[in-house]
């Protein structure tokens, strides 16, 4: 599975995005995604948005920095001051994985 993804449309403003873990859940497969500039913007999502909706491009691709990182950004942070980052854990099989 690529690692390295970029979103269609800004989530909170940014666009790069690192798939760190892949998750089984209940017979279904979910992908951990983290922004690469800011480690508090990450979520989890399904095999099928992130493979099938077209939502997402396999890699990283160029854009100028007023597209890769949004007004939306600058105003997501304003509002969402987070005292201390929650930690992120990854799998042991994750390629991001570096104990």
């Amino acid at each position: 599975m690529e690692n390295f993804w970029t979103s269609n449309k800004p989530i909170n403003g940014l666009r790069h995005f690192v798939l760190v873990n892949e998750i089984k859940e209940k017979g279904n497969i979910f992908f951990w995604m983290v922004s690469v500039l800011d480690s508090e913007i990450n979520f989890k999502t399904t095999y099928e948005e992130l493979i099938n909706s077209g939502n997402w491009y396999k890699g990283w691709i160029n854009l100028p920095k007023i597209q890769s990182i949004t007004e939306e950004y600058v105003k997501y942070k304003s509002r969402n001051k987070v005292k201390g980052i929650d930690e992120i854990f990854v799998n042991e099989d994750s390629a991001f994985n570096i104990s």
